[in-house]
């Protein structure tokens, strides 16, 4: 086998899957060869603290893609790269074939003819974390590079720069806010899971009884989720929209998160924030958050309580 040039990960699509892949980022970065990432275009701000050997903006439309993928290979000189595919699709797969990439990947979608090293998923039934991970130090062993340890580590360990800090200070202090001296609530949760709402029915009157007792609540939704966020809490300090690695400085500010099964349960987790999330649809064995210290109410059947979830909070805050 000629040596590897560059590695090239495909990412998962989503924030809260980017977070859960970040041992298996580490890991390949461990390999001291040139890491070249496609994701999303939001990834780039999340990751930029990290020393990658390119950022590949994947758009979605596999064509578009292909064309990126290939004219940057041709650009950066990498005669002999190997891909490593985080997602399941087929799409992603023709991606990296086609651009010139052989790649790993787990079997799913039909994709055992187009990749080079098909990998079966394990029997058992893996976190996310656990399951990025393994097909992440199958593939190393595949291209005869020294793997990482067994299992993952207990934190996702997201590196933050000091403009992610300015940037999380800036919106503090727009707010009269000050770090550790609020809480952070995020009470929407985009899309459905299995036909039902992934977000917890109770935020408006946690966030109320909270600033009875003296607490300050505030709340960061993107854009596109501001007016949820302000149905839902409408008591709720609202800052100005952050980028994604501002917003993970933010969480790790607070003193305590408190959060649905989302991308921001994932970005708390991330910087090892404490945080309480809250499961009513979603099975946190499979998706729950990564860290020590995160606390966990509800399940896949049923949402915590109001009365249970403030016993909780408080209990979080002493």
């Amino acid at each position: 086998m000629p040596n590897l040039s560059a590695i090239y990960v495909r990412l998962p699509n989503w924030i809260g899957d980017v977070c859960m892949s970040l041992p298996s980022l580490h890991a390949l970065l461990n390999t001291r060869l040139p890491i070249v990432v496609c994701a999303r275009p939001w990834a780039r701000d999340l990751l930029s603290a990290y020393k990658l050997g390119g950022f590949i903006e994947m758009k979605g439309r596999w064509r578009e893609d292909r064309a990126t993928v290939h004219a940057f290979r041709k650009k950066a000189q990498h005669a002999h790269p190997r891909g490593l595919l985080l997602t399941d699709s087929l799409s992603s797969a023709m991606v990296f074939k086609f651009a010139g990439v052989p790649s790993a990947g787990y079997r799913d979608d039909g994709r055992s003819l187009i990749l080079r090293w098909p990998i079966n998923k394990p029997a058992a039934r893996l976190h996310a974390v656990e399951s990025w991970y393994f097909i992440t130090s199958q593939a190393l062993k595949r291209w005869n590079q020294l793997p990482p340890p067994a299992d993952p580590p207990p934190s996702l360990g997201l590196q933050l720069t000091d403009r992610h800090r300015a940037e999380a200070m800036h919106a503090l202090g727009g707010a009269d806010l000050s770090a550790g001296q609020f809480i952070l609530i995020a009470p929407t949760a985009t899309g459905l899971h299995r036909g039902k709402a992934k977000v917890w029915p109770h935020f408006d009157a946690l966030t109320r009884s909270l600033q009875q007792r003296g607490y300050k609540v505030a709340m960061c939704p993107p854009a596109t989720e501001a007016e949820a966020a302000r149905t839902n809490a409408p008591t709720a300090i609202c800052l100005p929209p952050l980028r994604l690695g501002a917003f993970a400085t933010l969480t790790r500010l607070a003193s305590l998160v408190v959060c649905n099964d989302s991308g921001v349960s994932h970005l708390a987790a991330a910087t090892n924030a404490r945080q309480l999330s809250l499961f009513g649809v979603t099975q946190r064995e499979r998706t729950g958050p990564w860290s020590e210290n995160a606390s966990c109410l509800g399940s896949a059947h049923a949402w915590p309580t109001l009365e249970e979830t403030e016993q909780r909070v408080l209990v979080l805050l002493q």
